[in-house]
């Protein structure tokens, strides 16, 4: 029964997500039920539930978490700002004329905009309502223009700051402590949200050049007509253009990554900087009013609202896994699996990316790495690394159908030239682009540990850095 209650807790778990209930109450709910039979049963200790309130109060006086908020509103208030259609005007203008420009504007625009704001529902219905029509007219075949507006969508995931590295960061940082503690180390080193960032801006470049890439294969094989102009005549020069592309997005991101990255700022403090700042943006672009700003502030208290109730459901089914044995289930299972830390990271990988197929990235973050990542870590893997791989990994959650929330946000407001199938078709070269990115970092770790290593002191981060294998 030991082995049995952890499996069935979680399958229970799986199955009643499946069906379509609210996560947070899933989570809550189907955890107090099997805490409450294993209790009658005799295989299942009520004491566990007494560290549940302790872990509500952790969560409420998290400082990390607290920039998951701001960011949500940083985002908002720039979807508000209109700056998505004013970037892409700017981009679409810059490489117009070149063969697959429209397809390279996308991109773009999408990492400037995930640079910005992080939020992969705004940009991807906001650049399928602005350049699908556009991308159809110029020639691309439905499923590729549909395939490279979602994946342009989704590079918030990665590039920071992203609200998922926030979250990431949070969870990986209390399993690299679990792990040093049972390892006998009671003064343990600390693995920050910054890290996170620093690790996945050279692979979020990475992955927008491979994007690129591509698209210009598919333009040459493909040839779309780019000389279509969708674009009104501007007064702009190419300068101009370039300006406008560059201008807020790179100084909201050197103010938010440039304050985190050089030690002025935590990720909160930068967070609350990145929230001024958009505010800021929209007062210049004439866009802020009193109006918007209840608007912003009610989609950023629904969207916060949802994520800190899935924490704290979260919180109860980790309770309750232990309470069965799960945690030592777990590790017993990785540690004995065949190729040692290779073959644990190898499963945990392919299992969060099956997963991914049919939940939400910030379920897998708080139902299964709290689980794994403790174990990861004590076999000696970095938690820079392995918070850049599961980042790359979780990203590919909004791709993968049938369930890929890019898929569904792109889809409602997709023209009717876009049928499913061909979406469905469209994504699958850009998740094969990801994969191969996650091999490229599995195989040159360095990818995601050269930036924080120089930008902490070589010194200071090989100290607490734990070896790929």
């Amino acid at each position: 029964m030991s082995a049995l209650g952890p499996v069935l807790l979680f399958l229970a778990v799986f199955l009643f997500l499946l069906s379509g209930y609210p996560v947070a109450f899933t989570l809550a709910g189907v955890s107090l039920l099997a805490a409450g039979i294993g209790s009658a049963v005799g295989v299942f200790d009520p004491a566990f539930l007494s560290a549940f309130p302790n872990r509500i109060f952790g969560i409420m006086t998290n400082e990390t978490l607290l920039a998951v908020p701001l960011f949500v509103f940083m985002g908002v208030m720039l979807e508000r700002a209109r700056l998505a259609e004013e970037l892409l005007n700017d981009a679409a203008a810059l490489f117009r004329g070149v063969r697959g420009g429209m397809g390279l504007a996308v991109i773009l625009v999408g990492a400037l905009l995930a640079a910005s704001t992080g939020i992969v529902g705004t940009t991807v219905v906001t650049m399928g309502l602005l350049s699908m029509p556009a991308m159809l007219k110029r020639g691309y075949q439905p499923g590729v223009a549909g395939g490279a507006i979602c994946a342009a969508g989704t590079l918030g995931q990665l590039i920071p700051p992203s609200i998922a590295l926030v979250l990431l960061g949070d969870v990986l940082g209390n399993a690299y402590q679990q792990a040093q503690l049972s390892q006998g180390v009671f003064s343990p080193k600390t693995v920050s949200v910054g890290d996170l960032f620093a690790g996945a801006i050279l692979p979020g470049a990475v992955l927008v050049l491979m994007y690129m890439a591509y698209l210009l294969i598919v333009a040459w094989r493909q040839a779309p007509d780019e000389t279509a102009s969708e674009a009104a005549e501007s007064q702009k020069s190419w300068w101009g253009h370039l300006w406008g592309l560059m201008s807020g997005p790179m100084l909201l991101m050197l103010a938010v990554l440039g304050s985190i990255l050089n030690g002025l700022a935590t990720p909160t403090e930068a967070a609350a900087v990145g929230a001024v700042g958009a505010t800021l943006l929209a007062v210049i672009r004439k866009a802020f009013t009193l109006k918007v700003l209840r608007e912003v502030c009610e989609k950023s208290i629904q969207i916060s609202a949802m994520v800190f109730m899935i924490l704290v459901g979260a919180a109860l089914f980790s309770l309750v896994f232990r309470g069965f044995g799960g945690d030592t289930l777990v590790r017993e299972g990785l540690s004995q699996l065949p190729g040692g830390v290779p073959g644990a990271l190898a499963v945990v990988m392919i299992t969060v990316f099956i997963l991914g197929f049919v939940l939400d990235f910030i379920e897998i973050t708080y139902v299964v790495l709290p689980i794994v990542g403790p174990v990861l870590l004590a076999m000696g893997i970095d938690p820079v690394w392995l918070g850049v791989l599961l980042a790359i990994n979780l990203q590919t959650s909004f791709l993968t159908p049938p369930f890929g929330f890019a898929l569904f946000y792109l889809r409602g407001v997709a023209p009717p030239e876009l049928r499913t199938a061909d979406l469905y078709r469209g994504v699958m070269p850009f998740i094969v682009i990801q994969l191969i990115l996650l091999a490229l970092v599995i195989v040159w770790p360095q990818l995601a540990t050269w930036l924080p290593g120089q930008l902490l002191g070589q010194e200071h981060y090989l100290a607490r850095k734990m070896s790929t294998f």
